[in-house]
């Protein structure tokens, strides 16, 4: 079998302005979209599914529905229908696309996209790969540039966003960390080791209004060699963790090192190119090794001066792992011998390296330069609130705090519930006291925790206007404890209720 061939990309030429004045009259656009497909079939295109899509434009003849065959669906349109959605000629003359008899077909996909503050932006990606689809019985050819999907978006409502001198879009792919950045940030750098992905990031700035950035070819860290001074990097990164395959991995999604080595490096080598106070932020996946505490494990990657917040959202064991990702490639759909050879192969990799399965998550880091910084490893698979940008900023924040604070300082210190957080109160019908009470947070990590008589009168005379140590001496004199031992026990409690963020430090 002849290994497939990505096709010629557009040039960021003249048509680019009238191409994304007509996307937004069409309207080409979220919103448009939504209204034109309705929330069932817009819900399927995020899979990947078109048939829906398909249904819900056949016979309209009007811009967007014409726009979402060609750019989305990847079908050929009438040359007349494509003239009164577009501006044909240019977009024929810098190769968005191509004529065949009197129909016209897109050369790339491009997906409506919102901004962070509800700009209309587009995503460009290689065709067939802006939802995310799987590849076909033929697979994908090795530089193929997918476009957004939920990687790229967590990754996006995970970022803390400020002003920013300098920011680093590690593993650019298409563009969307870059295109986020571009909104915040003075200057940014955006490398790939995929040159076709390069040369797609730049169409999706181009195509979406935004500053250029700087591209830049090469692996990990190799481009930016002795720059530092970054207040941002951010990266979603070809985290697959795979057997040796030469000449045949995916370059989208392995970075060609062996095990977690890829991830483990991003982190380590992070420290060396941020500002002080700068943030590194990325997706990973990471081994769960026989005999080994993955938190241990994973933990040991951060680098000396930096604080660390490291999130679990899943786990999956190295057979359902293995599945996942020859399913992504389209290896199911090809021959059964050779599906299960592959399968064999990644098993006796998993088995070499002992292990018995992969997580994936979130690692922030904040280069924080100090001698005892903070270390938050957990495992995280619930609901949460997104964007969290601000929950992460306001975490090592309240890290700042209790480092500063000892047990006397935390005492002395005013709090209040943070917005959102709720108290529960849960026991039999018609009981006179309540068997547990609970709080709950109903934004951010969305997180719970028991609380006893003395933690929950605690909270709930918490509004900023009394310090800690008098809340519990009131509550001493009504339960008729000792004040002193009240004061004694409060740090063991209030610390994580600090740390998790149920209860806000007001000074």
């Amino acid at each position: 079998m002849s290994t497939p061939v990505t096709p010629a990309l557009p040039v960021p030429g003249p048509a680019v302005a009238p191409l994304r004045d007509a996307l937004l009259a069409a309207p080409f656009t979220p919103d448009g979209l939504l209204d034109l497909l309705g929330a069932p079939a817009y819900a399927a295109l995020a899979r990947g599914e078109t048939v829906p899509a398909l249904r819900a434009t056949e016979g309209d003849a009007g811009p967007a529905a014409t726009l979402v065959r060609l750019f989305l669906l990847q079908r050929p349109v009438p040359e007349a229908a494509a003239r009164a959605a577009l501006p044909l000629a240019a977009a024929l003359a810098d190769g968005w696309l191509t004529r065949d008899g009197g129909e016209v077909r897109a050369t790339v996909d491009v997906r409506p996209y919102a901004g962070d503050d509800g700009q209309d932006w587009w995503i460009v990606s290689d065709a067939g790969c802006a939802v995310g689809r799987a590849a076909g019985a033929g697979g994908r050819a090795r530089d193929v540039v997918l476009g957004v999907g939920g990687a790229s978006t967590t990754l996006a409502q995970l970022t803390v966003r400020g002003p920013a001198r300098r920011v680093l879009d590690l593993g650019t792919g298409s563009g969307v960390q870059a295109l986020h950045a571009s909104g915040h940030a003075e200057s940014v750098t955006a490398t790939d080791v995929n040159p076709r992905a390069l040369r797609i990031a730049a169409l999706t700035l181009t195509l979406s209004g935004a500053r250029p950035a700087d591209l830049r070819q090469g692996s990990l860290y190799e481009p930016v060699t002795g720059e530092d001074g970054y207040d941002l990097i951010v990266s979603n990164p070809p985290f697959v963790i795979a057997p040796p395959a030469p000449g045949a991995a995916l370059t989208y999604r392995e970075g060609g090192l062996g095990g977690d080595e890829l991830c483990r490096t991003l982190v380590r080598r992070a420290a060396d190119h941020l500002a002080d106070g700068g943030w590194c932020q990325l997706l990973a996946n990471w081994q769960h090794v026989e005999g080994e505490d993955w938190r241990e494990r994973v933990a040991a990657w951060v680098p000396a001066g930096c604080d660390a917040w490291i999130v679990q959202r899943e786990q999956q064991d190295v057979t359902e792992y293995t599945e996942l990702w020859l399913r992504d490639a389209g290896a199911h759909q090809g021959d059964r011998a050779a599906y299960e050879a592959a399968y064999g192969a990644w098993l006796d990799e998993f088995a070499a390296r002992r292990t018995r399965a992969v997580g994936f998550g979130w690692i922030t880091l904040r280069r924080s330069g100090t001698d005892h910084p903070s270390l938050t490893v957990e495992d995280w698979p619930h609901t949460v609130e997104q964007p969290l940008g601000e929950t992460i900023r306001a975490h090592f924040g309240r890290q700042d705090f209790l480092r500063r604070a000892d047990d006397a300082a935390l005492l002395r210190t005013r709090y209040e519930s943070a917005p959102g957080v709720v108290q529960e109160q849960l026991g039999e019908p018609g009981a006179e006291d309540p068997e547990h009470v609970v709080l709950r947070q109903r934004r951010g990590m969305r997180r719970a925790t028991a609380m006893d008589t003395v933690g929950a009168g605690f909270a709930g005379g918490c509004d900023g206007t009394l310090p800690a140590g008098a809340i519990l001496d009131a509550i001493a004199q009504i339960l008729g404890e000792r004040g002193d031992t009240l004061r004694e026990q409060a740090p063991r409690w209030l610390r994580p209720l600090v740390e998790q963020g149920f209860l806000l430090p007001r000074g």
